[in-house]
C-alpha cells in the first residue's frame, strides 16, 4: 500500500503544490489541502485528492484527518507547509495580524500534530514535516513577526522530535532559503505602511525585503520539492535540512557572533537610496 501524505498550503505556484506533485510522482497517495479549493487546481497526477482545510480551525483539522483515516486507514506523512508572511516594521504590525501569523505558521503545526500523532502512535510509524525558514534561525529587519513565528516552529519541531521517539514517529524540520513561489506577491497585494509609521523613509528597504526571496538566486520549487520528498521518504529521514537561495550563507553566519551578524543585516536592509 503506497504511503499516504497530507500537505497543507497547496496553492498553485507555491511550495506546497510542488511538494504534492513530487510525492505523487514518487508513488504516494496525496491529499492536497487549502482553505480555498479554487487555489489548488491543475495537478497533473491522478493520485492527488484535493481537500478544503482551514489550518487555523481545530474542528477543520480534526475533520480532515478523520476523513483521510476513514478512507485510507492511515496517514504516513504530514507536511505542515501552510504559512503567511508578515513583512512590516515590527511595531507597525497589528496584534490581530500577529496572532493570525502565529496561528497559521506555528499553532497550525501543533494543531495538526495533536490530530495525527495519536493514530500514528498506534501504528508506531509516521513522519511530520514542518516547513520553517532560515529566518527562523537568523531574523532579518522588516520581517520580525514572520521570523518569530518560524523560530517558534523550529523550537517546537525540535522538542516534538524528542517526544515522538517513544512512538517511532519522526519529525523533519525544513528551513528553506529563497524558493520560487507566490508568497511575496500575495503579501505585496496587502502590504501598506500605516499613515503614522515611523519608518516611512525606509519604505524602499521594506519593499526590497518583501521580494528578496524571489530574486534570481531563488531555488525552483520543483527542485526544492524533489530534494525534500526524496529525503522524507527515506527509511530513516533526517531531522533537519536547509536548502534554497542564501541557505548556505545563513548556515555559515549562525556560527558568527550574533551582534556582528545583526549589525551587518541592519546595514544591508537600511541603505538609503
Amino acid at each position: 500500500m503506497p504511503p499516504v501524505v497530507l500537505v497543507t498550503g497547496c496553492s498553485q505556484g507555491g511550495i506546497g503544490f510542488a511538494l504534492c506533485e513530487e510525492f505523487a510522482e514518487q508513488g504516494c497517495k496525496v491529499y492536497a489541502s487549502s482553505r480555498n479549493l479554487e487555489t489548488i487546481q491543475g495537478f497533473k497526477y491522478q493520485n492527488i485528492e484535493k481537500l478544503a482545510l482551514d489550518v487555523t480551525s481545530d474542528d477543520d483539522v480534526q475533520r480532515v484527518v478523520q476523513h483521510i483515516l476513514e478512507i485510507e486507514g492511515k496517514i504516513d506523512v504530514v507536511v505542515n507547509n501552510a504559512g503567511v508572511m508578515g513583512i512590516s516594521p515590527l511595531i507597525d504590525v497589528s496584534l490581530d495580524y500577529a496572532r493570525q501569523i502565529f496561528d497559521t505558521n506555528t499553532f497550525a503545526a501543533l494543531r495538526m500534530a495533536k490530530a495525527v500523532i495519536p493514530p500514528m502512535s498506534k501504528r508506531r510509524s509516521g513522519l511530520i514535516v514542518n516547513i520553517g525558514s532560515i529566518v527562523g534561525e537568523i531574523p532579518t529587519p522588516w520581517n520580525g513577526i514572520y521570523s518569530a513565528s518560524k523560530a517558534a516552529l523550529h523550537s517546537m519541531s525540535e522538542v516534538l522530535s524528542m517526544e515522538c521517539k517513544p512512538f517511532n514517529i519522526s519529525v523533519l524540520l525544513v528551513a528553506p532559503g529563497a524558493v520560487k513561489s507566490n508568497i511575496s506577491n500575495n503579501q505585496a497585494s496587502r502590504f501598506s505602511l500605516p499613515s503614522d509609521s515611523l519608518y516611512k523613509s525606509f519604505l524602499h528597504n521594506i519593499i526590497e525585503r518583501l521580494h528578496l526571496s524571489q530574486t534570481s538566486n531563488a531555488m525552483p520549487s520543483k527542485a526544492f520539492a524533489k530534494e525534500v520528498v526524496t529525503k522524507a521518504l527515506r527509511r530513516n529521514p533526517p531531522s533537519y535540512m536547509t536548502l534554497g537561495g542564501n541557505s548556505s550563507l545563513f548556515s555559515f553566519v549562525k556560527y558568527l557572533p550574533r551582534t556582528w551578524v545583526f549589525w551587518l543585516l541592519w546595514r544591508r536592509f537600511s541603505k538609503k537610496n
